[in-house]
Order: C-alpha cells, then structure tokens, then sequence
C-alpha cells in the first residue's frame, strides 16, 4: 500500500478548552478509563473510552452539547446528519436536538443493520438523506462505518461533507497484523478525502493528564504518553 502523504486535519490541537472539559467529563462519567485494556489491534492500551457508557439522559445530553459546539466550531458547511448504526444512531438524534436547541435546525436520518422487507422498507430511517450530510460516530477504528456511510449517502444523491467523533486516538492503524503509518482518522481523510472533526484527542487527554491538579489523574501521565511514544502518529 501507498505511502499516504500528512494529511489536513479539522480537529483539536492541546489546549483546546472545550477539549479539555470533555476530557474531564469522560472521565467523571466512568467512559473514559485508566488501566491495562487490550485493542481491535492487540495492543495493551492504558486507557480506554466507551462511549456506550453515556447510558442515561443527562450524559447523553451533555454530550450531544459538546458534539454540537464542536461542530459548529469547526466551520464545516452542512444541511444535515446521519448517524451510522449502531452507536451513531442515539448520537445523531441527541446532536440534532442540541442543534436545535443552539438555533440550527437541521434534519438527521440513520440507517438499520438489515434492510426491512415491509412498511416503508429499506435500510435508511428518518429523514431524507440530501444536500450535504455529517457522518456522527463515537470514534473511527477502522473507517469501516465511514466507507459504509459514505456508500449510503452518495447512494441518495447525497454527499458526505465530514465525520464529527468524539475522540481521535491519533495511534498508528493496524491491517492483517501489520502497523501502518497512519491512523485511521488520516485515512479517512486523505484516502476518502472527508475532513474528520474530533471533540477531543489523544494530545488533548494527554494535555489533561499532565496539568491536572488531581493526583489520581496525573499518576496515568506517564504511562499514556509512553503508549503514544510508540504508537502514536505524528500530528497534522
């Protein structure tokens, strides 16, 4: 495979105050943890974000506010959402009713795992998919859900215009065994050529990690920055 060139990112960069705020919110919702976990990849990770642990109404909604700030932030030009199933599909719906809420008013659509064979039928729910769509995920481990979404989208004459996640892990990607230079938020830039916009990433958590006057937090300082020395990618 091709070396890709770097690639642009529209994401945070440390400092970033609202990055810094959902950084401490995961962590105060248990989503974000500290310890020994094993990835997709086979690698010890230590930490690790589970988004399906916003599980109750006011997570989701404090959530669905940092996506939404994040988004508008960014400056990404759209019309709607879509919410890949599973986990994209609670988010798109929450991150809409945020908008709302914030003076932007704009439909959202997900799709099912299967398409249904009676009723309305087919795989797309919600609105109709037009104009220029933003794919909302929790993270991008692959670009599996992205490819899948994108398909979908320009199926409907639609056309993908960004993916908005909540964490860019900015580690190497992994393909049959073997690491790639780049992370699967730089191939989902530069090979599907969508801009990715990233509530918060790795340098962020890490930026968190090293001011925070917590001592329970910053004993973790060193251990991540130590898995991000050896596989993490360089920044856009």
């Amino acid at each position: 495979m091709s070396t890709m060139p770097p690639p642009r990112a529209l994401d945070t960069v440390a400092g970033d105050e609202l990055a810094q705020d959902f950084v401490r919110f995961s962590v105060e919702a248990g989503v974000l943890r500290f310890g020994e976990f094993k990835t997709k990849a086979g690698r010890l990770s230590p930490y690790f974000f589970n988004a399906g642990l916003f599980d109750d109404g006011a997570k989701l909604g404090r959530l669905a506010g940092f996506y939404a700030r994040r988004l508008l932030d960014s400056g990404l030009a759209f019309d709607m959402l879509f919410g890949p199933a599973y986990k994209g599909i609670p988010l798109a719906a929450a991150v809409a009713i945020e908008l709302a809420r914030l003076g932007r008013n704009v439909p959202f659509a997900y799709n099912r795992k299967e398409a249904k064979d009676h009723g309305e039928g087919g795989t797309l729910v919600g609105a109709p998919v037009a104009g220029r769509v933003v794919i909302i995920d929790d993270v991008i481990s692959a670009g599996t859900s992205v490819r899948e979404s994108i398909s979908m989208i320009q199926a409907a004459n639609a056309q993908p215009a960004g993916v908005l996640i909540a964490l860019d892990r900015q580690e190497r990607a992994a393909e049959a065994g073997n690491e790639l230079p780049w992370s699967a938020v730089q191939y989902v830039q530069q090979q599907l050529q969508l801009p990715v916009v990233a509530i918060a990433t790795l340098a962020d958590l890490l930026q968190t990690l090293s001011t925070t006057a917590d001592p329970r937090l910053a004993e973790h300082a060193d251990r991540v920055a130590a898995y991000r020395d050896r596989y993490g990618v360089a920044a856009a």
